[in-house]
């Protein structure tokens, strides 16, 4: 059985429909008071998987999910799997300055306090986070179901870039996938207070000013790809430097489109020409389903 949240119920259809099986219908209210209201209709079953992303609003969609593990298991589930596409409050997985709050730390322990038995989601922030957790958790990649898309979708002549070293590896997984270039941008330090964004050429061992390889660039339809784009200044960076080096043209990818302060605005009008985000998020860039990606998840 498949339990879609108010967050992700066009996402639990299609794992449905790719898995044949039922999908359970949820009704919920918010009363004028701003409580919740929450009901599961139909029989449940032993094993159900609950699809809740819990991104904006945060608080809402964590509550619901919460709300509906621990009714299936008050109403008798034996096993609950939780896939949470994209986890909120993530990023904060360790105490940066005196007297934070560990909050990804606090939400593996809810969701495991309300009786998860499993837990599942795509391309957390920092892998550690699932250590939290004393229940089995997975982070699965979405780069396989981006380079489907890219594939069927984009033009030739590819070239992948991560807009830093810390999302090459996105970069190389689709790039192996596509069968094509890739590369990714770094800083390099040319005085006391002057810092440059430079194309790194992956063909050579270090990262000197030497190893920028112009021609890896100049004519290509560039693909930029990281985890998580929010107000998109880093994107918006590299779209620049691309078009400095010559690209014909750019696409931006995520796996995560949060896209706060108009950071679709600004990408596009530093010349992008598609935003391409996948669904575990909602938004007008989800044009990648992690629906197969998911099914497959839940057929291991």
């Amino acid at each position: 059985m498949i339990i879609g949240g108010s967050a992700s119920q066009d996402l639990a259809a299609h794992v449905a429909r790719e898995l044949g099986e039922e999908l359970c219908y949820v009704e919920t209210k918010k009363f004028p008071d701003g409580e919740r209201y929450l009901r599961i209709n139909g029989e449940i079953s032993d094993e159900v998987t609950v699809i809740q992303s819990t991104g904006y609003p945060q608080d809402e969609n964590l509550m619901e999910l919460l709300f509906i593990i621990a009714n299936l298991k008050d109403l008798g589930a034996k096993k609950v799997r939780a896939v949470v596409p994209y986890m909120g409050y993530a990023r904060q997985e360790k105490r940066f300055n005196p007297g934070e709050t560990i909050s990804a730390k606090i939400i593996c322990e809810l969701i495991q306090a309300a009786g998860a038995d499993e837990f599942i989601t795509f391309n957390i922030h920092e892998e550690c986070v699932l250590n939290f957790f004393d229940i089995p958790a997975r982070n699965i990649s979405a780069m396989p179901a981006i380079a489907e898309f890219l594939d069927k979708t984009s033009e030739d002549n590819l070239l992948v870039i991560a807009p830093d070293k810390g999302a090459y590896g996105f970069a190389q997984e689709i790039s192996e996938i596509i069968g094509c270039d890739c590369t990714y941008l770094t800083k390099v330090r040319l005085g006391p207070d002057k810092v440059e964004t430079k194309i790194v050429d992956v063909r050579c061992d270090s990262e000197s000013e030497n190893t920028v390889n112009v021609d890896s660039v100049k004519g290509k339809h560039a693909i930029i790809i990281d985890d998580i784009i929010a107000t998109g200044g880093t994107i918006v960076n590299a779209i620049n430097i691309l078009k400095q080096y010559g690209a014909s043209s750019i696409d931006v990818c995520c796996v995560h489109p949060i896209l706060t302060n108009n950071g679709a605005t600004r990408i596009y009008s530093a010349g992008a020409q598609k935003i391409i985000g996948t669904n575990s998020l909602s938004s007008d860039t989800s044009r990648v389903s992690l629906a197969k990606s998911i099914a497959d998840a839940l057929r291991d």
